[in-house]
């Protein structure tokens, strides 16, 4: 199975407060839905230094839409509108993220499959409105080709240590790493010679080491692991399959990798913040921690390769395709430390901490304090005030730390803004 289940019913992106209820042996949250009749929403996240606005990403329109968090209610002309993007199921405009100098500079990245099915690296400005990005500013930090229409992954964002922009790339789609356009005898995620699929790069925006190629506007970081050895420069870690969303845990700089799984085994997998890179995540050799039981491409896993922290079976029960989220670091201190993650096609909500285990010892097992937010049995609910949690699309966090959860089906739902009063947790 393909992640093109993950898109078939993807987040609305609603904001709000949450509320803790007392409950037998847990707590309930109350979610408030404060965005509806989106597109296809995918991301929704703030700018630095803006508290007031969130932006909000439409897969297949191509529009950044602006939240006006006081007053409730979308901006009627888009921050930018893309034409000319493939827009099958998977692909579209994909990832959005703010220069960490935003503020001083007005620059914003963007993740998406242009005409040709190509994901493009796109850098662009905003205008002298603060509403408005200015469409003529656009530059190509990078390309990357897709041999199939899915597994885009789309995720980007700053590191919170280094500054540097991580950009996902899925295998190159198709099944098992194994079709045309996919490296013979390897697949493209274990091929780390001139092969950017499978992995995560790690870049820096602020330079430009190929002054002559008008598709490469960007540097190497020098403390990239395979900078002077064997492996593309631009590689940060590799051996993944479809990592759709992930996120840094703001305190700590750790790397949630969500990586959406083949027919068995969805992963969270974890790079800790004092990680220098070249971590190898297995695939398609494994999937999750087995070997890959289809296609004939399993194997024993590669010599210090890193399993996940957790997996759940793909089966109607856990789900078919992983949403990575991000650790809770927001006002409230019942849920600190957990990290929020979810499946697109079940819309089960997860939650759970990590237990700090160094990546040698990861086996699927490095966590504690599971709980279900959305499986309608309790005492862990989230239940929100107007609509329905149904194909969570991903997470999205504010300058606060407050958790948003964006529903394909066009609504946002949050954390609340502010701390709990006495009484509102148990």
């Amino acid at each position: 199975m393909t992640c093109q289940r993950l898109f078939a019913a993807f987040i609305a992106l609603a904001i709000g407060s949450l509320f803790f209820s007392p409950s037998a042996g847990g707590q309930s949250i109350h979610v408030t839905r404060i965005a509806s009749g989106l597109s296809r929403p995918v991301l929704a996240t703030a700018a630095p230094g803006d508290d007031n606005r969130l932006f909000i990403v439409e897969q297949h329109t191509g529009q950044i839409k602006i939240l006006d968090r006081a007053a409730g209610t979308i901006n009627p002309t888009p921050f930018l509108d893309f034409d000319g993007l493939s827009t099958n199921n998977e692909q579209g405009l994909l990832g959005l993220a703010f220069h960490p100098n935003y503020v001083s500079n007005g620059l914003f990245y963007v993740n998406l499959t242009n005409s040709t099915g190509t994901t493009e690296i796109r850098r662009y400005q905003v205008s002298a409105n603060p509403d408005i990005a200015n469409a003529a500013s656009v530059v190509t930090m990078m390309t990357i080709a897709q041999p199939q229409s899915n597994h885009n992954a789309g995720w980007i964002e700053f590191g919170p240590n280094d500054g540097f922009l991580y950009i996902a790339t899925g295998d190159g789609g198709g099944s098992d790493d194994n079709d045309a356009g996919h490296t013979v005898g390897t697949g493209n995620a274990q091929d780390i010679t001139s092969n950017l699929l499978g992995k995560i790069l790690r870049i820096d925006v602020n330079g430009d080491d190929f002054p002559g190629d008008p598709a490469r506007n960007y540097a190497v970081p020098a403390g990239n692991p395979f900078v002077g050895v064997t492996g593309d420069d631009e590689i940060w870690a590799f051996g993944l399959r479809n990592p759709y969303r992930n996120g840094f845990d703001r305190l700590t700089g750790d790397l949630y990798i969500a990586d959406v799984g083949q027919n068995s085994r969805e992963e969270i997998n974890v790079q800790p913040g004092s990680s220098t890179g070249g971590e190898n995540y297995g695939w398609r050799l494994r999937e999750g921690t087995i070997a890959t039981p289809t296609g004939g491409v399993g194997g024993d896993k590669p010599p210090g390769a890193i399993d996940p922290i957790h997996e759940y079976l793909r089966n109607d029960d856990g789900g078919y395709a992983v949403v990575g989220g991000y650790v809770y670091r927001g006002p409230h201190p019942a849920l600190q430390g957990q990290y929020f993650f979810a499946d697109n096609v079940t819309s089960n909500i997860w939650s759970l901490e990590f237990n700090g285990d160094p990546p040698s010892e990861h086996d699927g097992t490095n966590y504690t304090n599971l709980r279900n937010w959305n499986d309608g049995v309790g005492p862990d609910e989230f239940i929100p005030d107007v609509g329905v949690i149904n194909s969570i699309a991903s997470f999205g966090e504010d300058n606060a730390g407050n958790l948003f959860i964006v529903d394909l089906g066009g609504e946002v739902f949050a954390l609340p803004s502010t701390p709990p009063t006495p009484g509102d947790a148990n």
